[in-house]
């Protein structure tokens, strides 16, 4: 693969856990594009992110104590704000003249939006974010509630082209609840550039989708996916005035790791009343994409492996983000503005 299919985007936000994941008071290390990084929440209920590391000898601050609003480190004490700024040093003695502000560690931008942590990984730390973090396609009347996280073995390529491939389904996802080889039909959609990325735009949901039989309703139901770099795809439906809205967002933890964290928001009562009953569905489905990541890597391991192919409409998707991700990076590096290379298509494929 070339560097622009293996290079981990910078200047944009990433997901990095559930809002009710990090309560008041609490820390959580988290890795992000190779970056060690320390969430935290402080008694204000104002989440910070900041590199985890302590600058005196390079322990990991996540491994100290968080009172609330500073954070003490293991090693010798040394004490730093929410901002990324030592406040104390212990073993200093009266009078001494360090200046112990002028001592910090990093600080990225952290944001709590829709129930979701984002941080924003920046190529230039000392700029600010060009943006906040994504809108969803819909406004939402409640923030999204958790329905599974887990590791992904493999590098995020590997994992968004998994995540977006339409013809998957009847081999990976059989149950009697979803999909079998007897229902694979030939399918038409249309596709259009959005933002950072590209939509299929709203259509009936598949007729040999089950799941979407038991949310009911009064109203015509209709979904549309969009996936948006670096990583986040969103479906949603909707059914008259109310909605389901499902977020799978990708986040590299570094080359050969992606958390992938799905998550749900809706307006229709008794499907948040279902959700905790729904959730092992959820667990299933995701894991057998995991079963099928896993039985990859372990042919892509073997030595003087073939480039891999991508083939007709069914694979475009997986064409389309390598494109937009190459876009994004020469964007980049180039300081301007991003260019959405992708027109308006209809695609055709079996599933």
């Amino acid at each position: 693969m070339s560097d622009a299919q293996t290079e981990l985007l910078r200047d944009c936000w990433y997901v990095a856990t559930h809002s009710n994941a990090l309560a008041r008071g609490k820390m959580q290390p988290v890795t992000i594009a190779q970056e060690k990084i320390l969430l935290g929440r402080d008694d204000n209920d104002v989440v910070f992110a900041l590199r985890d590391f302590c600058p005196h000898r390079g322990v990991p601050l996540s491994y100290g104590t968080f009172d609330g609003c500073e954070i003490t480190c293991c090693y010798h004490g040394w004490r730093f704000n929410t901002q990324g700024t030592c406040t104390a040093i212990p073993s200093l003695t009266e009078g001494d003249p360090t200046d112990v502000s002028k001592i910090k560690t990093a600080r990225y931008s952290c944001l709590e939006q829709d129930g979701l942590i984002w941080v924003y990984l920046a190529v230039d730390p000392k700029q600010p974010p060009a943006s906040p973090p994504p809108a969803m396609p819909i406004p939402l009347t409640t923030g999204f509630r958790h329905v599974h996280s887990v590791e992904f073995p493999c590098d995020i390529d590997h994992a968004v082209i998994g995540l977006m491939d339409p013809s998957h389904g009847p081999y990976v996802h059989r149950s009697w609840w979803w999909r079998s080889a007897k229902s694979m039909h030939e399918k038409q959609k249309n596709f259009a550039p959005r933002g950072l990325g590209f939509s299929m735009l709203s259509h009936k949901p598949s007729s040999n989708s089950r799941a979407y039989r038991i949310l009911g309703g009064a109203g015509e139901r209709r979904t549309e996916i969009t996936f948006q770099l670096p990583g986040l795809r969103t479906e949603l439906i909707t059914i008259g005035q109310k909605y389901v809205l499902l977020l799978t967002a990708l986040t590299p933890i570094d080359g050969a790791r992606t958390q992938l964290h799905q998550f749900i928001a809706t307006n229709i009562g008794f499907a948040n009343a279902l959700l905790p009953l729904l959730k092992p569905f959820g667990k299933v489905f995701i894991g057998q994409d995991l079963e099928i990541v896993r039985k990859q890597q372990e042919g892509l391991a073997q030595p003087n492996t073939p480039s891999l192919m991508l083939l007709g409409d069914a694979d475009a998707q997986a064409l389309w983000y390598y494109r937009l991700k190459k876009e994004y990076l020469a964007a980049t590096a180039e300081s301007r503005t991003f260019e959405n290379p992708l027109r308006e298509k209809m695609l055709r494929w079996r599933s």
